[in-house]
């Protein structure tokens, strides 16, 4: 709609933005017209009308098979458009048109914004199954001939009272129609039903819904008003009420079809299981948080207790043994750290690599320059961890491997993600400056414990690559190339 308007009309960019809230709110006209609607905005020159929008109905059969949007038609095609934008008033007249063999019913609904027309909502009903309207349908209809009305005025939609159309109750979840004073004049089965669930012992009709309302569900705690103002309809506003193990939704619309109220409607919706649902996902979620915090804080006195132990140690290669398992240990424990503050299986990995970096660099024997660069993302908790305990033996022989005490140098961390959409990869670039490979040197076949380590983890767990071979100009450079999902 966007382009449509920007490229075709002279409308402005706040004028584009009420068409935006108009959009948002018309599914409801929509369906209680059991009708199409199409928006027709007037072209720059006036010589013509383009077509910026449409909606379906939910209730009924379409009157357009095919796709009107960006449709242009001259002025004149078309005269009860032509009557609307010109004499600002909802047009009727005229006998139904034949569309492919089906009688369609047209009018013609101007919208106005702070007294300007802007264009022209085209409303068409199908009115190949036409029979005798029950008292639901005589609701829907004078409420969409209400809210066509507030259109043609300037009315509706309200300003500032954006709408997430996924999320807001429909005419077919629920709709009670209300007089001035908040009585109930009609309510529809679904909306009778949803009471019910709060505790409704007997029918809805005759009854000030306000009231009814607040009796149902009593608010508990401070509130920007009470739920009995709010179900009584005076202003827009949506708000959830609760009672009885149940919750509805509920949607207040004040009709206004000549600038006086004369009533509301209430959509409403029974979200109870919804909310069910989602209590147990938070719990959930909150138990799987608790359970990796568990997990750190035991790895974490795993640690401890290698460290403990290595203190004791009298042999040198021992205590270096046992301070390189609490290094791979605490690799893991700062993933599940990280894990316990996320409400999903994914992880921030460059802020791991970055601990990591800081952690190993305190073996560092000389004046050694660790940094990263490059960014790896967003990682699925299954890569994350083994992809920690790589990192760490990677830097940690690097570190022991390449530099002597007293040397000053650098290690790089090079990240790079790439691939393809269907098969991502993050690339991984491990540098030193030191002392180079020993000649004769094959990472594949020769190697220490954490290089033996590293190659299980890539090849075996992650479905990777892992390479080592000299720097271009002096030191020893690590690749490692592993698939990732893609960042969401």
């Amino acid at each position: 709609m966007n382009d449509l308007v920007r490229q075709h009309t002279a409308l402005s960019e706040s004028d584009l933005e009420w068409l935006h809230l108009l959009v948002s709110e018309w599914q409801l006209l929509s369906d209680l017209s059991f009708a199409d609607l199409v928006l027709w905005v007037p072209t720059l020159d006036g010589t013509r009308y383009v077509s910026v929008a449409q909606m379906r109905p939910n209730t009924g059969p379409t009157s357009y098979q095919d796709d009107m949007v960006g449709h242009l038609v001259p002025r004149g095609r078309r005269p009860l458009l032509d009557a609307a934008l010109d004499e600002g008033r909802i047009v009727r007249e005229g006998d139904p048109e034949w569309r492919e063999e089906v009688p369609v019913r047209v009018e013609s609904i101007p919208v106005r914004r702070e007294g300007r027309v802007l264009g022209v909502i085209a409303r068409n009903t199908n009115l190949l199954t036409v029979r005798t309207p029950s008292r639901l349908e005589l609701t829907y209809l004078q409420s969409a001939s209400d809210l066509a009305q507030m259109i043609a005025a300037g009315s509706f939609p309200f300003p500032g009272q954006q709408v997430d159309m996924d999320a807001s109750p429909r005419a077919g979840d629920g709709l009670i129609r209300l007089d001035a004073d908040g009585i109930v004049q009609y309510a529809s089965p679904n909306a009778l039903s949803a009471y019910h669930r709060l505790g409704l012992a007997s029918d809805l009709v005759g009854q000030h819904l306000g009231q009814l309302t607040a009796d149902l569900a009593p608010s508990r705690g401070p509130v920007d008003e009470s739920i009995a103002k709010l179900a009584s309809g005076y202003a827009p506003r949506e708000a959830e009420v609760e009672g009885n193990d149940g919750v509805i939704q509920l949607r207040a619309i004040p009709l206004k079809p000549k600038g006086t109220r004369i009533g509301s409607l209430v959509l409403l919706r029974d979200v109870t299981e919804l909310r069910r649902r989602e209590r147990e996902l938070i719990t959930k979620d909150a138990t799987i948080r608790e359970i990796h915090h568990r997990v750190k804080n035991n790895l974490q006195t795993v640690a401890a207790l290698l460290r403990l132990q290595s203190r004791r140690m009298d042999s040198d290669q021992g205590r270096e043994a046992l301070n390189e398992a609490v290094r791979r240990v605490g690799s893991i424990a700062i993933v599940h750290e990280t894990l316990s503050q996320n409400l999903d299986e994914r992880v921030q990995f460059d802020e791991i690599a970055d601990r990591v970096l800081a952690m190993v660099a305190e073996i560092s024997p000389g004046k050694i320059d660790c940094r990263r660069t490059g960014r790896f993302g967003i990682l699925d908790a299954e890569v994350a961890t083994p992809l920690s305990m790589v990192l760490t033996e990677v830097l940690q022989n690097a570190l022991e491997h390449a530099f002597v005490p007293g040397d000053q140098g650098s290690v790089e961390v090079a990240a790079l993600r790439g691939g393809t959409r269907e098969d991502p990869r993050l690339l991984i670039t491990v540098r030193d400056d030191g002392r180079g490979l020993p000649e004769g040197f094959d990472a594949k076949r020769t190697g220490n414990l954490g290089l033996q380590i590293v190659r299980t983890l890539v090849e075996g767990e992650l479905g990777g690559s892992f390479d080592m071979v000299p720097a271009p100009e002096r030191g020893t450079k690590v690749v490692l190339d592993i698939p990732v999902g893609p960042e969401k």
